[in-house]
């Protein structure tokens, strides 16, 4: 039976809109790829998100995630760590897994609006389901605050994933991307 990542983001953006005290949606893309990312607030410090990446870099990949991360933001510095689910529909192989990770981005003291920083996560074999033996996901960015409510970024994310039968770590997907964040 195949697991429906639609539904898995579907589920993640509905529990974090109905639960959220302050949150953000996030849109990314790039030629091959398109990413869209929902997150909100349910505690002071917890943020409960979920995203979808859909991608045709190599060949076609969906990728979805629901995540739960301790977090921290002030005039310095933009944090999360915590938890994530992650499911994969691919032309190599299927799974999921939960994995590890966080992000952080520095707030330039001469530049107050502009922000840099990436985010890393990773999800062991010991955790992985179905043909994912192991994956990895990291991204650079650099952000720019337009509005207190909107930023716009450039960035780079690799995302690479192990499946069963495969010659190795394979990249998902890579590249260059373009995004808005709008936070409310």
């Amino acid at each position: 039976m195949k697991f429906n990542i639609s539904a898995l983001g579907g589920a993640a953006l509905l529990a974090a809109s109905l639960t959220c005290q302050a949150g953000n949606l996030d849109l990314n893309l790039n030629d091959d790829a398109v990413q869209f990312e929902a997150a909100g607030q349910v505690a002071p410090g917890i943020a409960l998100g979920g995203g979808f990446l859909e991608s045709d870099d190599e060949f076609d990949v969906e990728v979805g995630h629901v995540q739960l991360l301790g977090t921290q933001r002030n005039r310095a510095y933009d944090m999360g760590l915590g938890a994530r689910w992650t499911q994969f529909d691919t032309a190599i192989g299927d799974g999921g897994g939960l994995g590890l990770g966080g992000y952080g981005y520095a707030f330039l003291p001469r530049i107050p609006l502009l922000s840099v920083g990436g985010y890393a996560f990773y999800t062991p074999g010991v955790t992985a389901t179905q043909d994912l033996d192991r994956s990895t996901e990291y991204g650079l960015r650099a952000r720019y605050s337009f509005t207190p409510s909107v930023d716009g970024y450039v960035g780079y994310r690799r995302l690479r994933g192990e499946f069963d039968g495969s010659d190795g770590t394979t990249t998902l997907d890579s590249g260059a991307n373009i995004g808005v964040r709008l936070n409310f």
